[in-house]
């Protein structure tokens, strides 16, 4: 999702009277039709420089709560259903959104709609809060009369995405939790506890010279990375940080997001058959949601392909484009493509043979939510007693290590 700017206006209107504002937007091009859809003839275009501060660096990091937007969605859902006059609506969410990101927005919503705009094009103007899927889905309901039957829809949308998201995060929290105090436990024991051994076989070797110092391979490799920990840590925190940047930004390469997003679907221990699970089930309740709100076939396969979160189903939605752009079937695609399974395939194209494509991406969605369920507390399970087998592992070859030359100066003592 691309982050919104602050830019700086200066307009004229027909009448000929000068203003001038603030909007936020993805681009100039941007801002400039928003102006012209006012009616405005724009002067002036340029990006606000605003002094750094640490709120807005944290912020631009930190992605919206998507708890408090299904909270919010539903709300607003509920609300328009009810028959309250849209100014009136906005004002409510405002006051009763918790999310200081989320009620920001609301209250551009409501000046914008109160200055004369669309929900959909108030919405434009915070891509962060409202990605293109929810202001497609908007503008849908705006366009047919039914915007009280979109914003149920979202609400839905959004409250599966968040329920999926916490679901995951929730069955990996323990075994992240114990990987990480069990990672401490072993920094703690080969900066603390290694160096005495090291002192002690030190302080014995310069007792009995004549004695063979040598000490075994593993006990070698213990103490040097036990002095690379204790003495060049600051060459060896900034190397970390250096390379998880380099990561990071590799990543954002479209040729790094290509390779990273193939390698996670080919993990061990299962992990590759849960991420497969979770981008199956995010793209059929997007396709599902986009398709039932009435957004146009081209566009709901556009916007589908571009919140996926996967280059591969990215890829496959891409291929899709052009096979129903050409006047092809939407199922042809996805049953020549190794991330959709055959059932994918088999459902789609009966989706699209009786008329029920929506119900059968439903359907889809909630096999491989459940799927997802069963997938992780299996991956759950599975992962405990590798952690146990290695921190055991790791723990015992320390210790082993620090006593094989104790075990051989006994040797020789006898």
């Amino acid at each position: 999702m691309a982050s919104a700017t602050t830019f700086t206006f200066r307009a004229m209107d027909l009448a000929g009277s000068a203003t001038a504002g603030e909007l936020e937007a993805e681009s100039k091009s941007q801002v400039s039709e928003q102006l012209r859809q006012r009616g405005l003839i724009v002067l002036d275009v340029s990006e606000k420089s605003n002094p750094l501060k640490i709120e807005d660096i944290m912020r631009r990091w930190k992605s919206v709560d998507m708890r408090e937007l299904a909270v919010f969605s539903r709300q607003f859902a509920t609300l328009v259903a009810s028959g309250m006059p849209m100014l009136r609506t906005l004002h409510t969410l405002e006051q009763q959104t918790k999310d200081e990101e989320i009620r920001e927005a609301v209250a551009g919503l409501r000046a914008d709609v109160e200055a004369g705009s669309t929900l959909e094009q108030a919405m434009e103007r915070h891509p962060r809060v409202f990605d293109r899927l929810f202001r497609a889905m908007v503008r849908s309901g705006e366009q047919s009369g039914r915007l009280d039957e979109a914003l149920d829809r979202i609400a839905f949308q959004v409250e599966k995405q968040d329920a999926l998201r916490r679901q995951v995060k929730s069955a990996l929290m323990y075994p992240t939790l114990v990987f990480g105090f069990a990672i401490v436990v072993l920094i703690a024991i080969v900066v603390f506890v290694i160096p005495v051994f090291a002192n002690i076989f030190k302080e014995l070797a310069e007792e009995h010279p004549e004695e063979d110092s040598s000490m075994p391979m593993p006990t070698e490799l213990c103490i040097g990375f036990s002095n690379v920990l204790t003495h060049y840590w600051f060459l060896l925190i900034p190397g970390i940080a250096l390379t998880f940047w380099a990561f990071f930004r590799w990543k954002k390469t479209e040729r790094g997001k290509d390779q990273w997003d193939r390698i996670i679907l080919r993990l061990p221990f299962k992990i590759g058959d849960v991420i497969q699970k979770v981008a199956l089930a995010r793209w059929s309740r997007t396709f599902s949601g986009s398709v039932s709100a009435g957004v146009p076939m081209l566009q709901a396969i556009q916007l589908t392909g571009e919140t996926a979160g996967n280059v591969v189903v990215e890829k496959a939605m891409e291929d899709m484009y052009v096979s129903v752009k050409q006047g092809g079937s939407l199922a042809a695609p996805i049953e020549g493509n190794e991330i959709f399974p055959p059932m994918v395939g088999h459902m789609v194209s009966v989706g699209e043979e009786t008329g029920q494509l929506e119900t059968m991406l439903s359907k889809i969605a909630d096999f491989y939510e459940a799927e997802v369920d069963a997938k992780v507390k299996a991956l759950t399970s599975l992962i405990e007693p590798i952690m146990i087998c290695f921190v055991g592992g790791m723990v015992g070859f320390i210790v082993i290590s620090m006593y094989l030359p104790l075990f051989s100066i006994y040797e020789k003592i006898r």
